[in-house]
């Protein structure tokens, strides 16, 4: 009994007698302790730590700081980019078509436009695409190993837009890739709309009807995109006029 109160409970484990505590060693590798007695165990020994410390210091440069967002909803020029090839910059027109008239173009171009869910491919995997689309123009289109076909049968209602934004913008367009929205989980991720058949300095003319949905854009990289919102959102429709040219080598320059 005298011996059973001397025994002490240690590390989890009921060790042995008080004399054979004193002389026992600790294990110093998974082998020795594979070979430990029973009724032996770890003692408790002091640490000894490394001399080295880790201290955390600031960078005293900083190699890339991302700008501030900004919103931009008032008509007008904006330079959003310096570059070696150049000014990047978005030219804001809100309300470009009468409302009533676009509540028109959005029922009717939502009824007759022939859109179509096209599968992408992203590296070696293959995804529907969170959206419609459909393609107007005499020559293919080929962006993101996706090739929209030749389409030449413009619709009426496409063709007259397409005349007003060369009007007021000064600039011609021969081709259009449609985009339907159907809810708030239709999307499009970054991308950069600088495909070699657009030409060195593309110039794409972005017409919007139906819901209100954030578009945007930031340097290279990624440029801009339509984001996935968590919020209730109705149908919309985009119109992105673009001139594509036969010769990527002889396009604009």
């Amino acid at each position: 009994m005298e011996d059973k109160r001397r025994r002490a409970r240690v590390q989890g484990a009921w060790a042995g007698s008080v004399k054979s505590q004193v002389v026992a060693q600790p294990a110093t590798s998974a082998k020795s302790l594979l070979h430990q007695r029973p009724g032996h165990s770890w003692t408790n020994k002091e640490h000894h730590l490394s001399d080295k410390q880790f201290v955390f210091k600031e960078p005293q440069q900083v190699v890339r700081r991302a700008p501030e967002p900004r919103v931009i909803d008032k008509e007008g020029v904006y330079e959003i980019s310096l570059s070696p090839t150049g000014i990047s910059r978005v030219c804001l027109y809100p309300g470009f078509v009468d409302l009533k008239e676009a509540d028109r173009v959005l029922e009717q171009l939502f009824r007759d436009i022939p859109w179509k869910q096209r599968t992408g491919i992203r590296g070696d995997v293959t995804y529907q695409q969170p959206r419609l689309t459909a393609w107007y123009g005499e020559l293919p289109y080929t962006y993101s190993r996706i090739t929209m076909e030749p389409n030449p049968h413009w619709h009426p209602v496409l063709r007259t837009l397409k005349n007003q934004i060369e009007q007021n913008t000064g600039h011609t367009f021969n081709s259009l890739l449609c985009n339907l929205y159907r809810n708030e989980k239709d999307s499009v991720d970054w991308h950069s709309d600088d495909e070699p058949s657009l030409g060195r300095h593309p110039i794409i003319a972005s017409l919007s009807f139906g819901a209100t949905r954030t578009f945007e854009m930031r340097k290279k990289p990624p440029p801009h995109r339509v984001p996935r919102e968590y919020h209730s959102r109705d149908l919309r429709i985009n119109l992105t006029f673009r001139t594509v040219c036969p010769d990527p080598h002889g396009a604009q320059r």
